[in-house]
C-alpha cells in the first residue's frame, strides 16, 4: 500500500501512519531500530529497494530524507506498508526550501520510540557525519566511500572525522576476504609474514582499507597497486603475503571466483562475489555497537602504512 501526502507536515505523516496501520492491520511491533536514508532523489528507489531486502532480517521502520534547500519551501511525504515495504515500514520525507533547513526536525517526530537509531548516506556524505543533523541522533553512522564523490583519497579523510559508532561500506565489502585470509593464516607452518602486495580497481577504496588492516595486524611492509578498471572490473584482485616458505596467494582471475595458492598444496577455487548493498547493509545492521576496528584500520592502520605503501598505478 502506498499513501502519497502532498504539501503536508510531520505531524499529519504520523498521523496518517497510525491510521494505515490501523486500517490496514500492519503494526510497528517488532521493529527493532529505525533506519534513516540521507539521500538524493536520483538513487533513492535503489537505496529503498536495498532497505527492503535487509529489513528481512532486520524488521525496522525507513524514513528516507531528501532535501532541495534551493525550490519553494515545501513537504511532501509517502507512506509504504505492506507489500511495498518489504518487512519495513517506509516513510519518505522530500523536503524543499525552509522545510529542508532542519533535517533532525524532520524525523524527530517519526522515530520509534525506545529503539535505536541507524543513519545511511548511500553517496555524498557529510564531511564528519557524527557531526551532521542526523548523525547526532544516531547510534550507528554508515557511509559508503565508493559512491560520489569517487575518488580513493575519500579513505584517508575517514580518520580525522571517525567517531564511535561511524563505520562504511567500502570496510564491510571486505568480510569475506579478510575471513578467507585469516583462516589461511590460523593454519601451519605459523610463520612470520615478512611482506604484503594488494591489488585492486583504482576506484576501489575497499583495497586501501585492506591495506591497512593488513598493516595493523601483521606488522610488516605493505604496498598496493591500483589497476584501471577498464583492465580488471571493480573491487579488489589479489593478495600476496610473503613468508619463508613461500608466497600465499588469493587472487580473483575473474570477477566472482577466486583461487588461492599456498605453498605444497593444490590450488583451491574460492566463491568471492562482490558483495551487494544489501548484504553488507544488513551486516551492519547487525550491530549496533561501535566498531572499534574499523575505527583502529582508518586511523593507527592508515597512518602506519607510510611511504611504503604508496599506491603505485
Amino acid at each position: 500500500m502506498i499513501v502519497d501526502l502532498p504539501e503536508t507536515t510531520v505531524s499529519a505523516v504520523a498521523k496518517t501512519l497510525v491510521k494505515v496501520r490501523e486500517e490496514g492491520g500492519a503494526v510497528a511491533l517488532g521493529r527493532v531500530l529505525t533506519l534513516i536514508i540521507a539521500t538524493r532523489a536520483e538513487v533513492m528507489e535503489e537505496a529503498i529497494e536495498a532497505a527492503n531486502d535487509a529489513s528481512r532480517e532486520h524488521p525496522m521502520r525507513v524514513i528516507v530524507v531528501t532535501t532541495a534547500p534551493e525550490a519553494e519551501s515545501r513537504l511532501d511525504a509517502q507512506i509504504r506498508v505492506g507489500g511495498d515495504a518489504g518487512a519495513s515500514e517506509v516513510i519518505v520525507l522530500a523536503a524543499s526550501g525552509a522545510a529542508a533547513s532542519n533535517e533532525e526536525s524532520l524525523v524527530t517526530g517519526l522515530l520509534l520510540p525506545d529503539a535505536p537509531v541507524v543513519v545511511w548516506w548511500p553517496d555524498n556524505p557529510p564531511a564528519a557525519p557524527a557531526e551532521s543533523p542526523l548523525g547526532r541522533i544516531a547510534q550507528r553512522r554508515i557511509t559508503d566511500a565508493s559512491t560520489l564523490p569517487q575518488d580513493v583519497d575519500r579513505v584517508s579523510l575517514l580518520g580525522p572525522s571517525y567517531a564511535p559508532g561511524d563505520t562504511d561500506l567500502a570496510w564491510t565489502r571486505l568480510t569475506h576476504w579478510r575471513e578467507q585470509l585469516a583462516a589461511v593464516l590460523d593454519q601451519p607452518p605459523y610463520e612470520a609474514i615478512t611482506a604484503v602486495e594488494v591489488q585492486g580497481a583504482d576506484d576501489s577504496p575497499s583495497t586501501g582499507l585492506l591495506a591497512a588492516w593488513l598493516k595493523l595486524k601483521l606488522e610488516c611492509d605493505v604496498v598496493w597497486h591500483y589497476q584501471p578498471r577498464d583492465s580488471w572490473g571493480e573491487g579488489i584482485k589479489s593478495v600476496r603475503l610473503t613468508r619463508a616458505s613461500g608466497d600465499i596467494v588469493l587472487e580473483r582471475p575473474e570477477p566472482g571466483v577466486a583461487v588461492l595458492t599456498q605453498p605444497g598444496q593444490p590450488d583451491h577455487e574460492l566463491l568471492l562475489p562482490r558483495r551487494t548493498v544489501r548484504e553488507c547493509l544488513a551486516e551492519e545492521l547487525r550491530r549496533l555497537d561501535a566498531d572499534v576496528l574499523y575505527g583502529r584500520v582508518i586511523s593507527d592502520g592508515w597512518a602506519q602504512l607510510g611511504p611504503a605503501a604508496t599506491a603505485q598505478r
